[in-house]
């Protein structure tokens, strides 16, 4: 059993390194003139620039919405406000002159 898998590693070697001598040699790098550096430097400087100024809108439009959102729950929050204790008052208005009524049938008999 160990044989083979000696075997094994050894197959996988040979076959990694027939691979690698038929392929063909990377030429090298072409060196860029300072010049060219230069301009790529700019070039990259100028991308970013313009990338962080698009995520700057972004981030301000982001937060013009959030403020919109916040003020519209605020207002929703307001309108079920009124809403549950014009209904709270409307019910204790119905008590009370459930109550008076009963009271004055009380003393009619």
């Amino acid at each position: 059993m160990r044989e083979y898998w000696i075997k094994g590693v050894r197959m996988k070697r040979d076959v990694l390194v027939t691979s690698l001598a038929r392929q063909k040699p990377v030429p090298k790098l072409v060196q860029k003139s300072a010049v060219d550096r230069s301009k790529d430097a700019l070039s990259r400087v100028e991308h970013l620039e313009n990338q962080m100024a698009k995520l700057s809108e972004l981030v301000r439009e982001h937060a013009e919405d959030v403020d919109r959102l916040v003020r519209i729950v605020a207002e929703d929050r307001d309108v079920i406000r009124r809403q549950l204790l014009r209904k709270h008052h409307e019910q204790v208005r119905v008590r009370k002159h459930l109550r008076d009524s009963n009271s004055k049938v009380g003393f009619d008999s």
